[in-house]
């Protein structure tokens, strides 16, 4: 009977992704068998962990490998895995969506592209796309795969045309193979079923993968006698031996003077499938009561997807060598999930299980061993290379301040804000305090997202007279760091737009003369503001809008709007120029005469400029230009 065939359409993404891939110039195609490698060398990772548990599951196949078989003749290359293996389900699963956790993040990255029709290699690893390379050099991509345990094969095939079959065939064995029909050689483009060509990007690209990598080499060879000696005048004969392709190096367990600059940068690249050099990497060996090894990257560059929900973190554990867990999250907290590397625990249970990991004392101490070296690490960059590494991570490292108490003061030290005072360059707390002007007391900020608008803010005026710093938070998890970090080296932090700015020595505004129009006023707006009084912010402003200390920022709540929570609504402060010639021109008015009609939209504008300095929208922006247009006509004179 024949197998049936099913025919199904990709995903939309996978479309997009398949014809950008088909239709671009690519530069580095070499990339693809490194995909193919990593994705058998997980597979196996697979079989090899659930063997742990269950022995019986390898049967007489215990010899984990990946197998290259190049065919010149057909212009096929095969990449061949005794791992896992895949059933059905999984087939369609894996091989005709991208995991939704790369979906997005990868689409946008390619909006982000610099060049145009060029896909970069970094962006292939990175988000569980790596099995579509293939069809940057093949045609038609077969791919045939039995799952452990299973008796009956699958035979997935596609021509990358958006569209691919599946059908039940036979495989005497479990894992994978992925049979690559290679497209027509281009003159001068490599030749990927040529032997040297093969043995160079695995050299490049997957020399440090855990697994042999093998491929049936032919060579001419002359006949020997039983001592191994060649027989004069004796035939040469061909061989052809199985010989392993990658040295298979784990490059922790080696010592750091054993191992170049460029090791450790491969190494990188092999684990994160990111192309950039690493900005610096740690290689950590503790002897005694906790033994293990570490070897640790800060990537240069931000993954696309560091703020999204579902990205995995970077660290492998691995136990003597054996694979234990990828994306470990038990070894390192959140903050620094931007972290890649490997740990390699030998005293740690190779069975042991996610939760048990979260309970085990012995990860737990490794956790808080990585943490120190790593916060210790940051601490010792210069400001150069701290600038880079704070520009990709800042806003990250900052998150701990929040959830880890343990290393709060640390943290509080190796945060950055732009100021006031910076010139666009990165400021830690430390240097704001050493600089405070002798009759400052607090250590002022501003929360916003536009750097230009905070700069430039009315509530600034007051601190910009006496010349006082203000850091400039520009990222929502600064509204949590201010609320967990009050104070710093015995200086109270102050919000710039909330509450009195407590400026020593400025002199109590004049509440008492225009105290009945400002009861006036706030009758006018009453639906608007909690009250109006005399500003302690404005020199140059006539007014703006602030809150009491206790009360959320007006940025905490523009972002608690726009992610969908229902914010109760807090009437803000409107805070008057006492010492503008306009508020002096509107108490005679009022003087004169308190009913006077005027008033309201005096009152009305006041209002409205306060929220257009903040950056905000006016409710009415018709009657806003009509009452500008009043007062304009009748300022100007012929």
């Amino acid at each position: 009977m024949t197998p049936k065939t099913e025919t199904y359409e990709f995903q939309t993404e996978v479309k997009q992704l398949l014809n950008i891939i088909i239709n671009s110039l690519y530069s580095n195609k070499e990339i693809f068998l490194r995909e193919l490698i990593s994705n058998a060398s997980d597979a196996i990772d697979k079989i090899s962990f659930k063997a742990q548990t269950d022995p019986d599951i390898l049967g007489d196949d215990t010899e984990y490998k990946i197998k290259i078989i190049p065919d010149k003749e057909n212009r096929t290359l095969t990449v061949s895995d005794n791992g896992i293996g895949m059933t059905r389900e999984e087939v369609k699963e894996n091989l005709g969506t991208i995991a939704k956790s790369g979906t997005a993040a990868f689409l946008e990255a390619l909006e982000k592209s610099k060049k145009e029709d060029v896909l970069t290699p970094e962006l292939i690893g990175q988000f569980g796309v790596g099995f579509y390379s293939s069809f940057i050099v093949a045609d038609e991509v077969t791919v045939l795969t039995r799952a452990a345990g299973e008796k009956t094969a699958t035979r997935w095939e596609s021509a990358g045309d958006g569209s691919y079959t599946i059908e039940e065939t036979e495989k005497p064995g479990r894992g994978t193979e992925v049979i690559l029909k290679l497209s027509p050689k281009v003159q001068e483009e490599e030749d990927f079923t040529d032997e040297w060509a093969i043995r160079r990007v695995i050299k490049r690209h997957s020399d440090f993968v855990s697994y042999p990598v093998v491929m049936d080499v032919e060579r001419e060879e002359e006949e020997t006698d039983e001592q191994g000696q060649p027989v004069e005048g004796g035939e040469k004969k061909k061989v052809v031996r199985e010989e392993t392709l990658n040295s298979m190096k784990a490059i922790w367990t080696k010592n750091k003077n054993e191992i170049t600059e460029e090791e450790y940068n491969d190494f990188y690249s092999h684990i994160s499938h990111d192309w950039n050099p690493p900005l610096d990497c740690m290689h950590i060996k503790l002897e005694g009561f906790t033994e293990y090894t570490a070897l640790l990257y800060i990537p240069s560059q931000a993954p696309l997807d560091l703020f999204h929900p579902e990205r995995q973190h970077g660290v492998q554990l691995y136990s003597r060598r054996v694979f234990i867990v990828e994306n470990c999250k038990e070894l390192l907290p959140e903050y620094l999930r931007f972290i890649r590397g490997v740990v390699d625990a030998p005293d740690l249970n190779l069975n042991i299980s996610r939760e048990m990991l979260q309970k085990d004392a012995l990860v737990q101490n490794i956790r808080k061993n990585l943490i120190k070296k790593i916060l210790e690490k940051l601490e010792q960059m210069d400001d150069e290379k701290y600038g880079q590494f704070y520009d990709q991570f800042g806003a990250v490292l900052k998150e701990g301040i929040h959830s880890d108490w343990e290393n709060r003061d640390r943290l509080t030290r190796l945060i950055r804000y732009k100021t006031t005072r910076s010139e666009d360059k990165w400021r830690s707390l430390t240097d704001y305090v050493k600089d405070m002007k002798p009759d400052q007391n607090n250590i002022y900020y501003i929360t916003g997202d536009n750097i230009s608008a905070m700069l430039n803010s009315p509530h600034l005026e007051a601190l910009k007279e006496k010349d006082y710093e203000v850091l400039l938070m520009t990222d929502p998890v600064d509204e949590f760091v201010v609320q967990t970090v009050t104070e710093f080296e015995g200086k109270p932090l102050k919000s710039a737009e909330k509450g009195d700015l407590e400026i020593e020595g400025e002199e109590e505004k004049d509440s008492e003369t225009y105290s009945d129009l400002f009861q006036k006023i706030q009758a006018n707006i009453e639906d608007k503001v909690k009250t109006v009084k005399p500003s302690s912010h404005l020199k140059n402003s006539v007014s703006c809008l602030s809150g009491e200390a206790s009360d959320i920022s007006a940025y905490m709540e523009k972002l608690l709007k726009a992610s969908g929570q229902t914010v109760p609504e807090t009437k803000r402060i409107l805070e008057l120029n006492t010492e503008h010639p306009v508020m002096e021109k509107i108490r005679q008015i009022h003087e004169n005469n308190p009913d006077d009609d005027s008033l309201k939209d005096y009152s009305q504008l006041l209002y409205d400029l306060a929220v257009i300095a903040e950056g905000g929208k006016v409710d009415n922006p018709s009657r806003f230009n009509k009452l500008v247009g009043d007062l304009m006509a009748g300022a100007i004179h012929a």
